[in-house]
């Protein structure tokens, strides 16, 4: 199984960005999808989900009406657009899947600042 994030950067407050993670390794379609975040000294927290069929989805309270998740699944590509973006969503954001145990890729880091 292979989760590998990209699209992090540095970008101000009330500015956009869009998160792409790419897999492999697995039946990308039959699998929900999330992306969870981890700020400095924090746990690790849910951000967003999306269901493998109909492609349901289910946000953290947080990130509610500014984030949205999607998924490509001829490309095995998951994505996270973030909107209206706050210095509080600093954090490294990982996507992840659950096969028995939850996985993990290795993370890209989202720096909102001024």
């Amino acid at each position: 199984v292979q989760l590998v994030e990209s699209g992090g950067g540095l970008v101000q407050p009330g500015g956009s960005l869009r998160l792409s993670c790419a897999t492999a390794g697995f039946t990308f379609s039959s699998y929900g999808m999330s992306w969870y975040r981890q700020a400095p000294g924090k746990e690790r927290e849910f951000v967003a989900l999306i269901t493998s069929v109909g492609g349901s989805t289910n946000y953290a309270d947080s990130v509610k009406g500014r984030f949205t998740i999607s998924r490509d699944d001829p490309k095995n590509m998951v994505y996270l657009q973030m909107n209206s973006l706050k210095p509080e969503d600093t954090a490294v954001y990982f996507c992840s899947v659950w096969m028995g145990r939850r996985r993990w890729g290795q993370g890209t880091q989202v720096t909102v600042s001024s």
